[in-house]
């Protein structure tokens, strides 16, 4: 049994394979302690299959939560003496321009806890001061005087010369710290994003080792891979060297579930919409995942590859609330897991988002969850005339506005990553997919001009069958000293095939056979003067490469200005057999299970039909309003549009 677990902010869901066959299961988040979810879930499956887990595939929010709480490691940072302050200073743009009062991020290192080390390598990686062995001695007695749990190690240079940082390492060894190199890190230039990923692996790494070496002796049979934010799996040995990759873990498992789904129906150019309890996660999937190095959390930039995901405070649990002006806003903040929305009952008193589905009909209270949770009608209605009370609206129109707002705030998310990135929105399909994408899905399309919305079986644990679907997949990279070294392929290719057996044996080391690694290799370009590049996959037109993708992305090219080359990359991605989706047997007539009350406006009411998914025929074709209702996700199909399900069980929203 293979099991995949995603953990997010309201449950956590498993997607388990067995002989071929899928088992789906969802147990409420603990989020004191993620790891009691976990196991209970896999303690289920395992009484339910009978059999214990051999392999568990995880998507943790364990990094995060600490870092967005500030629960991380009391950590240190090593530089170059006279950078001390590159990682307080950061960049000159600022995040609200005409802000004077604007609130720097509270960073993750105490001044006091910074030190200049002695030593100066320059940027074509030559020696100006050596590091003497009485600067290591000093640099020692320091960091026992100030114990800290985690050190960074970033050097002006490390990635042209990595051997100071080293020679520290070594000598640092036997403290009992955690090590964060930054030449291991991220070996390329830019000293404040190679200082900022450093430190917040440091930061993190204390945290996230503690949780996976837990989790790994609570399950002594099992192998254990951790997803990283690149959609690829980190066995878990690893892990700890590499926290600051499990940042977005669990959406990126949702991007690959969706891209995986959209593939087996022929559609390769989709924009995700994953709408779970606590937020909304948006990507757009060119024929692959779109990845970015400039990934920012409040503000401190994470410059390694992850998957291009923009996330939003707009969930299921996200809070209706008025501002000091009397405007109503939706979220950020959320109702979480506990207490959570109203209707759950657990002592919530604000309205959420779920709440107001439940209002107007599109979530049923008795077959929430496939009737495991029942969900409490008139704790919401309470709680919504309340609050419309305060403002003298009627509760229908409140519920109606907060619907409202919802969908707005996602449809900002979904022509960020389309529109503003240069891409045609009605020219992709939006899945739709966690416990409540697919309630407001038809809707945003109509609103973007999206002309089919994909909703996925497993709609509601995507992220958890992304997970399983997913592979191994380890990134290194080498610095390019621009404008010293040559953009000639025979240059970068003699350096790509050192990274290349680097990261061969690397990988191999880890008991990965050489006949399951696929290996892509690419080179970031830029033209001379330009300040940003792009990554181009590595062969001989690499430079025309280049040319023609600046052209797609700003509408020119620089004819044969001289290129500048700033790291190569090589992915090592550890094969596996593609995924077997199970047969969609559904019903032999399209009948309803039962009717609801859809609050339309604020003063209509309009019976409309409730399916059960999984009695739906094939190919049967039914218009709305409706509502299909599954085990753990709800699907709303608004009056002018038409629904379908396809021989695997998928349903296909688009207008009629």
């Amino acid at each position: 049994m293979r099991v995949a677990v995603d953990t997010g902010g309201t449950f956590t869901d498993f997607v388990a394979e067995v002989e071929g066959q899928l088992l789906t299961y969802k147990v409420p988040s603990t989020p004191e302690d993620p790891a009691r979810a976990i196991l209970e879930g896999l303690r289920v499956l395992s009484s339910r299959t009978g059999r214990p887990p051999e392999e568990v595939l995880h998507g943790t929010t364990v990094g995060t939560n600490a870092f967005l709480t500030r629960r991380g490691a009391r950590v240190a940072l090593l530089t170059t003496r006279g950078f001390e302050d590159v990682i307080f200073i950061g960049r000159q743009a600022r995040p609200e321009l005409y802000n004077f009062l604007v609130q720097k991020p509270p960073p993750v290192v105490a001044r006091s806890l910074v030190l200049g080390v002695r030593e100066r390598v320059r940027a074509d990686g030559t020696v100006e001061l050596p590091l003497s062995e009485e600067e290591i001695a000093r640099v020692r007695l320091w960091v026992k005087q100030k114990r800290p749990e985690a050190l960074a190690i970033s050097l002006l240079h490390a990635y042209a010369f990595p051997e100071h940082e080293r020679r520290l390492a070594k000598a640092l060894a036997d403290l009992g710290i955690h090590l964060s190199l930054s030449s291991e890190i991220r070996p390329e230039f830019r000293e404040f994003e190679r200082t900022s990923t450093t430190l917040l692996n440091a930061y993190l790494a204390p945290v996230v080792g503690r949780y996976v070496r837990r989790l790994g002796k609570a399950l002594p049979g099992a192998r254990i891979f951790i997803m990283q934010s690149s959609g690829g799996l980190l066995p878990v040995e690893e892990v700890e060297g590499r926290a600051v990759m499990t940042l977005l873990s669990g959406p990126a498992g949702g991007v690959l579930g969706a891209l995986a789904v959209a593939r087996a129906q022929g559609f390769k150019r989709i924009i995700t919409l994953d709408m779970g309890g606590t937020s909304t996660d948006v990507a757009l999937c060119d024929g692959a995942p779109t990845y970015t190095r400039e990934y920012e959390i409040e503000g401190h930039p994470v410059a390694l590859p992850l998957i291009d995901i923009h996330t939003i405070g707009a969930g299921g649990g996200s809070l209706a609330w008025f501002d000091p002006g009397g405007a109503l806003r939706v979220g950020p903040q959320s109702a979480g897991a506990d207490p959570g929305p109203v209707c759950y009952g657990r002592g919530g008193r604000q309205p959420t988002v779920t709440d107001a589905h439940l209002f107007v009909g599109r979530l049923l209270p008795h077959r929430f969850l496939g009737g495991r949770m029942v969900l409490r009608p008139e704790l919401a209605a309470r709680a919504l005339a309340e609050m419309a009370h305060l403002k003298g609206l009627s509760p229908e129109t409140l519920a109606l506005s907060i619907l409202e707002i919802a969908a707005t705030n996602m449809e900002a998310a979904l022509r960020k990553v389309s529109l503003e990135r240069g891409y045609d929105p009605r020219e992709f399909v939006l899945v739709a997919f966690g416990g409540a994408g697919a309630l407001q899905a038809a809707e945003l399309a109509a609103r973007l001009g999206i002309s089919r919305v994909l909703v996925p079986r497993l709609s509601g644990v995507l992220s958890a069958l992304g997970i399983l679907v997913a592979e191994p997949r380890f990134d290194f990279a080498a610095g390019v000293r621009p404008g010293r070294d040559p953009a000639s392929y025979e240059f970068l290719q003699r350096k790509m095939a050192a990274l290349r057996k680097k990261a061969l044996s690397a990988v191999k080391s880890l008991g990965f056979a050489e006949r399951d690694l696929a290996v892509s290799e690419s080179v970031d370009l830029r033209y001379a003067g330009q300040a940003f590049e792009l990554t181009i996959p590595f062969g001989t037109d690499f430079q025309e490469a280049f040319r023609r993708e600046h052209e797609r992305l700003y509408g020119f090219h620089l004819g044969d200005r001289t290129l500048e080359a700033t790291a190569v990359r090589v992915t090592v991605t550890v094969r596996r057999p593609p995924p077997v989706w199970p047969p969609f047997k559904g019903g032999r007539a399209l009948q309803p299970a039962e009717k609801t009350l859809l609050l339309l406006s604020p003063e209509e009411r309009r019976p409309a039909p409730v399916y059960l998914w999984e009695d739906l025929p094939q190919e049967a074709e039914f218009s709305g309003p409706a509502l299909v209702v599954g085990d753990y996700a709800t699907v709303f199909v608004p009056p002018g549009f038409l629904c379908a399900a396809d021989g695997h069980g998928n349903l296909h929203l688009y207008p009629g």
